[in-house]
């Protein structure tokens, strides 16, 4: 099983992509899912269970990637994970990215088709 992070930010209709997002590829479970977020979603998103939300504080870039970084590097215990972008910002997917990379993470993009199950890109 593959472990899942993802943003819960900003764009119209992106919650409900990442909360479809969260049934699995191919009907299997992902072992775990962090979903990166600021106050709004800690605040009005109900996670399911096995779904942790963290809470992101910074706006500056290479601060946000720093506390990306330093907020999963102690929860994720695989070598490679499952990212989805579409939700949140270009300066948040490059801050996710600088420090997935730092960390030495492999990755791979995943999203929904449009029957709605999950695909690798």
């Amino acid at each position: 099983m593959t472990e899942l992070v993802a943003f819960l930010s900003t764009g119209k209709g992106t919650w409900g992509h990442v909360n479809r997002l969260l049934q699995g590829m191919s009907g299997e479970k992902w072992e775990k899912i962090y979903l990166l977020t600021n106050d709004f979603g800690i605040q009005n998103f109900k996670a399911e269970e096995g779904v942790e939300l963290i809470e992101l504080t910074t706006k500056n870039l290479d601060e946000l990637s720093n506390e990306i970084q330093t907020k999963l590097k102690e929860k994720i215990t695989g070598m490679e994970i499952a990212v989805n972008f579409v939700s949140g910002d270009g300066r948040e997917h490059m801050a996710l990215v600088s420090a997935l990379i730092k960390m030495g993470l492999g990755f791979r993009l995943v999203g929904l088709n449009k029957e709605d199950n999950v695909i690798e890109f």
